[in-house]
């Protein structure tokens, strides 16, 4: 029988965060079941706050463990990959019919195969990588996820109240499907190196950010959500095009 890790304070917490952001994402699937779709959006938002927290909490207490990775992967599957699929079925894709829920059932899978691919490349021994400065291959769950939930809140703010039918929608779904199972390389910024000359201006630019963030929540997060679900895209073409190899000179 598989034995647990003991349950000191510093295991509890970052756990309790885990199972946080899985609550939220069960009460997004009832939300959404329910006809409150924008209430189901703002719950799969916050799951992914709980998410982001409870990494962080396990490095800095020391309780980071390999109970803690498969659990955050579980969770990660209902908050943000049944959810927002869910959510994007009932919300938007079921007037497709065949290809609506096909599209869903899409998410889902390619949700699970990206949590999986992550999972063995964190067990695995790391390997020397010209690419470093990426710290994740294809578009992470919870940054797909978002993408559902701020089109929703986006959709709320330009005045759909209910369901919307809208062929941008079932494309974004099998956009973000591929997204999370290609190779393309995305940012984590879990370690990115401000130097300190610079920290005045990085501390202006994000009380500038939270200030447009507060202005239009809903488009401000759509768009950001869309840029970063690009961003991998954008930086693979940078790449091939500095890596293009050029004409011989002319002797």
């Amino acid at each position: 029988m598989m034995e647990l890790p003991q349950p000191n304070r510093s295991f509890l917490l970052p756990c309790t965060l885990t199972v946080a952001s899985l609550f939220s994402g069960f009460y997004s699937m009832v939300a959404a079941i329910n006809g409150q779709f924008y209430t189901a959006a703002v719950a799969i938002i916050i799951a992914a706050v709980f998410d982001g927290l409870d990494g962080r909490v396990a490095r800095m207490t020391g309780a980071t463990s390999n109970f803690g990775m498969q659990l955050d992967s579980l969770c990660d599957m209902v908050s943000f990959g049944v959810a927002p699929g869910l959510l994007a079925y009932l919300w938007a894709l079921k007037p497709y019919g065949r290809y609506g829920w096909l599209a869903a059932f899409l998410y889902v899978a390619t949700t699970a195969l990206r949590l999986a691919r992550f999972n063995t490349l964190a067990a695995a021994p790391p390997q020397p990588d010209k690419k470093k400065n990426y710290d994740f291959v294809g578009l992470p769950c919870p940054a797909a996820a978002g993408a559902v939930a701020t089109a929703v809140m986006f959709s709320r703010h330009l005045g759909a109240e209910g369901t919307v039918r809208h062929i941008s929608i079932l494309l974004l779904v099998y956009l973000l499907s591929y997204l999370m199972i290609s190779n393309h390389r995305y940012r984590s910024f879990k370690k990115v190196h401000i130097p300190r000359e610079r920290r005045f201006q990085v501390m202006v630019g994000i009380i500038l950010f939270l200030m447009i963030l507060a202005f239009e929540p809903p488009v401000t997060l759509f768009i950001l959500a869309l840029c970063y679900a690009a961003s991998g895209l954008v930086m693979e073409l940078y790449e091939l095009v500095r890596q293009k190899p050029q004409p011989p000179d002319a002797a």
